[in-house]
């Protein structure tokens, strides 16, 4: 009884670990992307000044209405002067992809 009990408090301590912890798209946005898109997809406005860019918010409706697959073409083979991501294995660009889309604004 008393292993049954140990058992379930680690069940639900895991569980609620997980629940708290960032979404596998989050860690990949946040190693990849955060520098430049900002850690809300706002667009950083120095590094887009530098570079003499405008950086979209990843939330706005010109961003939301592109394809999962045109958002993966952007991630992996880059779109204007941001470069191509490179590290992310093809389930990794698919978990980006879904994080962006919880930034739907």
């Amino acid at each position: 009884m008393k292993s049954l009990i140990v058992d379930c408090m680690l069940l639900a301590a895991f569980c609620l670990y997980a629940m708290a912890a960032d979404p596998p798209g989050q860690v990949h946005y946040d190693k990849s992307c955060k520098t430049c898109h900002a850690a809300d997809g706002s667009g950083n406005q120095g590094i887009a000044k530098a570079l003499k860019v405008v950086i979209r918010p990843l939330g706005s409706k010109e961003v939301q209405a592109k394809s999962d697959a045109d958002l993966k073409k952007d991630i992996t083979q880059g779109a204007g002067k941001m470069k191509p991501v490179a590290g992310l294995s093809a389930r990794q660009v698919d978990e980006v992809v879904a994080f962006l889309r919880t930034l739907k604004k």
